[in-house]
């Protein structure tokens, strides 16, 4: 029987990025999906410390060239893609030479915050969307891990929710204990706000010193499914998508157990396990 497609929207991916709990499941858990007989595509953000030579990267042309606005400025979206030939995928990375290609991950080589890291999550998760758009591929569930992927669930169910594309899908959002510990940007809710998305589905950001637990808040709101991915992961997360009634799975387990996804992805998505 049919397996659920999966859209992997990882903030770290494993050889592009050190070595991390994330970064590593953003590597093992796509290709273990694939290897399951899911049919996948995943996504990354181009950051400046990945290199591009030694990792061959190359620009996707028939994809690039679109313009984002983020608050009321236009970006060019530069879409590029690299082969990890040991596990067979492929992983497209979101780029543009104001937000990434000159940037370190979150903060300057002096330890100083990007400013607009709010922006620069908005750009990549739009960027995915419409890349996925173009590629005219329909996912049945879309997987989100790390805080440059918390605005993805909302801009899917909101701003995306009658596209071809998206208005089916199921979004699970992965939980992690090492979670990003810096305040975000104080213009998170405005920077989100676009078409399809009201004031009032950004309550629980406005006007607030907005912290990674408010806005994995967010994203649990509007997902699915939520996956506690390993030991530590804060109680007040679990706890809070249990009162919203998603559906959890506890995967804190010393070695990957890829049936346990594969059976998540597929129950989420309302596909019966053959």
């Amino acid at each position: 029987m049919s397996k659920a497609k999966v859209l992997f929207i990882s903030t770290e991916v494993v050889p592009y990025m050190p070595e991390s709990s994330m970064a590593t499941l953003g590597r093992r858990l796509p290709q273990g999906i694939q290897e399951a007989g899911h049919e996948i595509r995943t996504f990354m953000p181009r950051f400046g410390i990945i290199n591009e030579r030694r990792n061959q990267l190359h620009e996707v042309i028939r994809l690039s060239g679109m313009n984002l606005i983020v608050n009321e400025t236009d970006h060019p979206l530069i879409i590029k893609v690299a082969s990890i030939q040991a596990a067979r995928m492929q992983v497209y990375f979101i780029d543009n030479d104001d937000y990434f290609t000159q940037r370190e991950k979150y903060a300057d080589k002096a330890g100083n915050e990007y400013e607009d890291n709010g922006e620069r999550a908005f750009f990549f998760a739009r960027g995915v969307a419409e890349t996925i758009r173009k590629l005219r591929w329909v996912p049945d569930v879309v997987y989100c891990q790390g805080w440059f992927a918390g605005i993805a669930p909302i801009l899917i169910k909101k701003h995306f929710a009658d596209d071809p594309c998206f208005r089916s899908c199921k979004v699970v959002t992965a939980l992690f204990d090492n979670a990003y510990q810096q305040p975000l940007p104080a213009n998170l809710a405005t920077t989100i706000k676009c078409d399809g998305i009201n004031k009032s589905d950004l309550s629980d950001i406005r006007d607030k010193a907005v912290t990674c637990t408010m806005l994995s808040k967010l994203a649990i709101k509007y997902s699915d499914g939520v996956i506690v991915t390993e030991p530590g992961v804060s109680n007040e997360l679990v706890e809070y998508a249990n009162k919203m009634e998603k559906k959890v799975l506890m995967a804190a387990d010393p070695e990957l157990d890829i049936d346990k996804y594969d059976v998540f992805f597929d129950e989420v998505a309302g596909l019966e396990q053959a």
